[in-house]
């Protein structure tokens, strides 16, 4: 028998662990001195503390660790509970990948901090636009959230209009709003475009009112790198004496295959407070 703390060092976890471990029913010592309440563990106990470290390390809980260990789930809940998780690595991988990319142009721009500025922001009135669109919420405004959106957006937009027989007659005009359930989640407006009656069937067609006054500015490259540009307007906007009344919208000039060519311009509505 191992006292708790050889046990502990033998499977390289915390005794303070082994304690929640039997608190929660996953690992019971094999033998508690009743008048000492001393916990005692046999060695062949450590297969099981293994297995629940092996699983552990998968992100699965300690609830489902001790549903597996017990055997109290099937081996196709077990499989749908692991391809699942597999699911959200993924997702956290690609994630990763985007705040990678992010990081990379923030790092672009403090190196570029003290030299002349490049791009220029430019105040300018909006005309209205009829515009092709359809509607998704993202869990925020950050672009590792927004980009899983617009993109399947545009894609399933294009087919559409493609159906219906309406092709566009201008650039994309991506915009955001505040969406209703609130908790920081964005209404993603992804749009194209159109000379087409008002509708609202497969995708709606809408006119977006004119804007008096735009604070603009150019952006260069994929918009998973687009947070610099932003953060530029957004400078210049509240050091020149101008308030935003809406976040900007994103006007597709060019769009080639190599997303680092694309050419964006932001459009961010202002007004003098």
């Amino acid at each position: 028998m191992f006292t708790i703390g050889d046990f502990a060092r033998h499977g390289r976890v915390s005794v303070r662990m082994l304690r929640h471990y039997d608190a929660t029913g996953l690992l019971r010592p094999a033998h508690v001195d009743p008048a000492t309440g001393y916990r005692s563990y046999a060695a062949a106990q450590l297969t099981r503390l293994n297995r629940v470290i092996a699983l552990k390390e998968l992100g699965l809980t300690l609830q489902q660790v001790r549903q597996i260990l017990d055997e109290e789930i099937t081996t196709g809940e077990l499989r749908a509970m692991l391809r699942f998780r597999r699911t959200e690595l993924e997702a956290g991988m690609a994630a990763a990948a985007a705040r990678l990319v992010q990081v990379e142009a923030r790092l672009r721009s403090i190196e570029s901090e003290g030299h002349m500025p490049t791009n220029d922001v430019v105040i300018k009135s909006l005309p209205a636009i009829r515009v092709a669109e359809l509607t998704a919420t993202a869990a925020s405004f950050e672009p590792v959230d927004i980009s899983p959106v617009i993109g399947p957006l545009y894609e399933e937009l294009f087919r559409r209009l493609k159906t219906a027989g309406i092709t566009p007659s201008g650039p994309g005009v991506a915009y955001y709003e505040d969406a209703p359930e609130g908790g920081g989640r964005i209404s993603v407006h992804a749009a194209v475009e159109v000379a087409a009656p008002l509708q609202d069937g497969t995708f709606q067609v809408r006119d977006l009112p004119p804007v008096e006054r735009a604070a603009t500015i150019m952006h260069h490259g994929s918009m998973d790198t687009v947070l610099p540009t932003a953060q530029t307007l957004a400078r210049w906007i509240d050091g020149n004496g101008y308030r935003s009344t809406a976040y900007p919208r994103e006007i597709s000039l060019e769009c080639p295959p190599d997303q680092d060519e694309w050419v964006t311009e932001l459009q961010a509505p202002v007004v003098t407070p």
